[in-house]
């Protein structure tokens, strides 16, 4: 069974940190693994307090009259030097609530007001992002949400459109646009529900 033998942090940033592992094998042999986190210290990473609190959340915001749309943001992302369709994101500050942290970023970064729902808890629990290379994990909240779009509350780092989706729109984005994951299999489903609330499949 591997283990860990030690950890090391690699760099100094605000957002995002290195970390090298000594890890042990099953053949008991031990090798420099290369993992990055949000964390600061090595002492709050997942693997020594042993907790998945969530890093980040990730906001399913249902929009209009009939329900009919989703709101989704197209960003630039420097790793791939180009536009990505996701869903309305962003970390949760410290000592925040994972609810205040979705109806915060989500005004943010869309300008509209976020209304959660309340689901089970494994509908909205933190999941493990890239567990290969990271031990990041983030919950989902699911809501309706009021308003009309604006990039006014974004930062300036931030290169963000807001988009309003149709179930059409989404067909088309999954087939000619790049796409996040964890966002593409919600749209999937979101084309797939055919029922008059697009969250159905939470009160089952």
């Amino acid at each position: 069974m591997s283990r860990i033998k030690s950890i090391k942090k690699q760099t100094e940033n605000k957002f995002l940190n290195l970390y090298e592992l000594e890890a042990e094998r099953r053949n008991h042999k031990t090798y420099p693994y290369y993992m990055a986190s949000r964390s600061s210290k090595p002492e709050t990473l997942k693997i020594n307090t042993r907790e998945n609190t969530p890093d980040g959340v990730i906001i399913y915001g249902i929009h209009g009259v009939n329900k009919d749309k989703v709101v989704l943001v197209k960003q630039y992302r420097y790793p791939i030097d180009d536009y990505i369709y996701e869903f309305p994101a962003g970390l949760v500050e410290p000592n925040e609530k994972i609810k205040e942290a979705a109806v915060r970023e989500f005004y943010e970064e869309t300008g509209l007001t976020l209304s959660p729902i309340e689901v089970l808890d494994g509908y909205s629990k933190p999941f493990f992002t890239t567990i290969g290379m990271t031990d990041e994990s983030c919950g989902t909240i699911y809501g309706y949400c009021d308003g009309v779009p604006t990039n006014i509350h974004q930062e300036s780092s931030e290169d963000i459109q807001i988009v309003l989706a149709d179930r059409e729109e989404c067909k088309r984005i999954l087939k000619e646009e790049k796409v996040a994951i964890m966002c593409a299999y919600m749209l999937m489903h979101f084309i797939h529900n055919k029922e008059s609330d697009p969250f159905s499949f939470l009160h089952e």
